[in-house]
């Protein structure tokens, strides 16, 4: 029996989801205020690449949240949420405009780092209300870090899909 292409979709997202909360949790190295550093930043960048805007938010917001709780980081949870959930459209739309002009490697990195940096930005506006500006200030290279490891982990990994032949759609 073949899947109907919204199945396949909602799976795809929930896959994505899947992987994004594992890369998250797997690997925690706390930052100075209360948060951790992770690997679900390439997840996320994936989720914004292969699926569609409102499943690739779904994907990496749900993903990304759910580690959040899992971890005992709940206050952080609802702005994991959105933050994520805004990287993958970041990620899918500034692919798609810059594709036109750069192709595709260069697309995929303008758009991460664009990604990355709305996250870097996302999270000294939250923490800014929760600690205090100046001192979130303190987890800007630690968020910047984990970006460029997501960054460079996730090309690499849309890199050997698409060298495969492995399709999200």
């Amino acid at each position: 029996m073949k899947m109907n292409t919204k199945t396949k979709k909602i799976v795809m997202a929930a896959l994505m989801a899947a992987l994004t909360c594992v890369a998250t949790i797997i690997i925690k190295i706390p930052s100075p205020l209360k948060g951790y550093l992770n690997l679900g930043d390439c997840v996320v960048l994936l989720a914004g690449w292969v699926l569609s805007p409102a499943y690739g938010f779904l994907a990496a917001g749900l993903g990304s949240a759910l580690a959040d709780l899992f971890s005992g980081y709940v206050i952080y949870a609802p702005a994991t949420f959105i933050i994520k959930g805004c990287m993958a459209l970041m990620a899918f739309h500034g692919y798609k405009i810059s594709n036109k002009k750069f192709g595709n490697l260069s697309s995929r990195i303008i758009s991460g780092i664009s990604a990355e940096i709305m996250m870097i930005f996302g999270y000294y506006i939250f923490e800014g209300f929760l600690y205090g500006f100046i001192p979130s200030a303190v987890n800007i290279p630690a968020n910047a870090v984990q970006g460029i490891a997501g960054l460079m982990l996730g090309v690499l990994l849309i890199n050997l899909f698409e060298h495969s032949k492995i399709s999200f759609q």
